[in-house]
């Protein structure tokens, strides 16, 4: 004979396994909560914590709480060793995010035969949560590009030829990311696309596996395609609004600014980088005549967004363009065309450091 639904407050045991999931789905709602006001500072994304927590809290009934018991709790302080592998902030929230859903579905299974609104409550919660993770993650992808950003000071452009192999560039490529270069730039200017998305696919790879950043050159596409932090884009490009349309919230857009307001304009605009020369005569863009170090000094005083010096620059004239003004370069051949583009790489950081 089958045994009737018992309700969970006269079930002690039931009672005590909701209380414990409450608590862990409420302090984990409240770990991630934390972290999108004060890590990432949005708004939008405390609010719908913030509700689910008082839901919750308001439904966590005095029978529940009055059936615990942690003295004869057998798991109490049992940890596992994956817990101490959680070394940043996304871990963390990924962590506490199925922390939460777990919990949720447990209350959702013993509080339905007498806590309706509880075990429906859990359910809603629940399944909201999955999408906002999504966002909370983003959010986080977006300010952890904008800090790997930050710290960048040397972009390295791959400018192939339309010959070159492509197994040669991209172990330039990989040489001066083991040195330390933490942003690259997919540019190639000739060749069929389907090779031009076999290379920004390659140097994905390369760029993830060392930790650097990846902007692909004019194309959203490609960008797109590959997953790249982002694209970078010339005055010719398609406009910053639609380029943003398309990329999402989270991504970098770069824009290259050969005079004054142009930089105003693309930052007014959004960017999230710019890239200001060119500096010198460079083989790269021979059609477009050198503006110098005033517009270097230009860019000092007026950027409110990081930017690269690009243009000519290299070993031998870096500490000119630093003296004007730049703190970041963005260089093609003084690395691609080096006979040791791990030593040019590591020189160029040295320099910029």
């Amino acid at each position: 004979m089958e045994s009737m639904p018992v309700a969970p407050c006269t079930d002690t045991r039931i009672a005590r396994l909701i209380d414990a999931n409450l608590d862990r789905a409420r302090e984990g709602l409240r770990v991630i909560e934390d972290w999108c006001r004060f890590g990432l500072d949005r708004q939008d994304l405390v609010v719908p914590l913030k509700d689910w927590r008082q839901q919750l809290g308001q439904l966590h009934a005095d029978c529940y709480r009055q059936a615990r018991s942690t003295a004869t709790d057998t798991a109490a302080g049992l940890s596992h060793p994956a817990q101490q592998n959680r070394t940043d902030s996304t871990q963390i929230l990924k962590a506490n995010a199925s922390r939460v859903q777990e919990a949720l579905r447990v209350i959702e299974e013993f509080a339905r035969t007498g806590d309706t609104e509880l075990a429906q409550t859990a359910a809603l919660v629940r399944y909201a949560l999955y999408d906002h993770e999504v966002r909370i993650l983003e959010a986080c992808g977006q300010t952890q590009r904008q800090q790997r950003l930050e710290r960048a000071r040397l972009c390295l452009i791959t400018d192939p030829g339309g010959k070159e192999a492509s197994a040669e560039m991209l172990n330039r490529v990989e040489l001066a990311l083991q040195a330390g270069v933490s942003l690259v730039q997919y540019r190639r200017k000739h060749g069929a696309d389907a090779l031009r998305l076999q290379e920004a696919r390659q140097l994905a790879g390369l760029c993830q596996a060392h930790q650097a950043l990846l902007v692909i050159n004019d194309r959203i596409d490609l960008a797109l395609l590959v997953n790249a932090d982002g694209v970078h884009l010339g005055q010719g490009d398609v406009p910053y609004s639609e380029a943003r349309q398309l990329m999402g919230p989270e991504k970098l857009i770069g824009r290259s600014t050969h005079r004054l307001e142009q930089l105003l304009v693309a930052q007014e605009e959004g960017a999230d980088y710019l890239g200001v020369g060119a500096v010198y005569a460079t083989a790269t863009k021979a059609d477009r005549k050198p503006a110098g170090l005033d517009w270097v000094r230009q860019a000092q005083d007026s950027a409110r967004v990081p930017w690269f010096a690009i243009g000519g620059i290299n070993s031998s004239n870096v500490a000119e363009v630093l003296a004007a003004g730049a703190s970041r370069v963005a260089v093609v051949s003084a690395i691609m065309g080096a006979n040791n583009p791990a030593a040019a790489s590591l020189q160029l950081l040295e320099l910029l450091s």
